[in-house]
């Protein structure tokens, strides 16, 4: 199913996701496509057909069950289970990464932290050991982990996504400020928030 479906269209799932679980927080029980549109700045009708590859999960002049599309994105997505994960660089931000609450509760769990520093070998950070480079594959293998977060500067980041896929690693959020190159079934997705402040500056200039 993934090969037919847009990847523009699973990037809005998670989307659909987080909105859904601020309502049923909210102890809501029905929304509707045009309730979301609003709340998230997506047309009712994208809404409707980015389901639609999925199912059938509301009825006109009814709207979706707030509990019953949670659990089926959830399901979509396979966050209805725990995903192991490591976190490769120990600096500020592999430790805010390493420290963060809100990766649990929503189907992700740090299991390990490593660096090539040998000042942070060995030390540690919210009660992980931060582990040498030289473990990543037995640790990955013992773990059966497939997803990491690359928290290490621009110019390692290669080197270190070369050894998380000769690893077994198959899912990288990479937080340096460059593109990778793996191989094909590999899944990177970027967070870089020097662009994302570039593309809101384009706003403000005549402000």
């Amino acid at each position: 199913m993934s090969d037919e479906i847009p990847d523009i269209v699973i990037g809005r799932l998670p989307i659909y996701l987080r909105a859904l679980t601020q309502l049923a927080t909210s102890e809501r029980q029905v929304t509707s496509s045009r309730e979301l549109g609003e709340y998230l700045g997506i047309s009712s009708a994208q809404i409707r057909k980015d389901l639609s590859h999925f199912g059938g999960f509301g009825k006109q002049g009814t709207g979706y069950h707030v509990e019953t599309l949670y659990n089926k994105l959830r399901e979509i997505l396979y966050v209805d289970t725990q995903w192991a994960m490591v976190v490769i660089g120990a600096g500020d931000l592999g430790h805010a990464l390493a420290h963060y609450r809100g990766f649990q509760s929503r189907g992700f769990e740090v299991v390990a932290v490593f660096d090539n520093s040998l000042e942070r070998i060995g030390k540690k950070t919210n009660g992980y050991e931060i582990q040498p480079m030289d473990q990543l594959a037995k640790i990955v293998a013992e773990k059966n982990i497939k997803v990491a977060m690359l928290a290490v500067p621009a110019e390692n980041a290669q080197k270190a996504a070369e050894q998380l896929v000769e690893a077994g690693i198959r899912a990288i959020l990479n937080y340096a400020p460059t593109n990778l190159i793996v191989p094909e079934g590999v899944q990177v997705q970027y967070i870089d928030p020097v662009i994302e402040l570039q593309h809101m500056t384009f706003y403000l200039g005549d402000t």
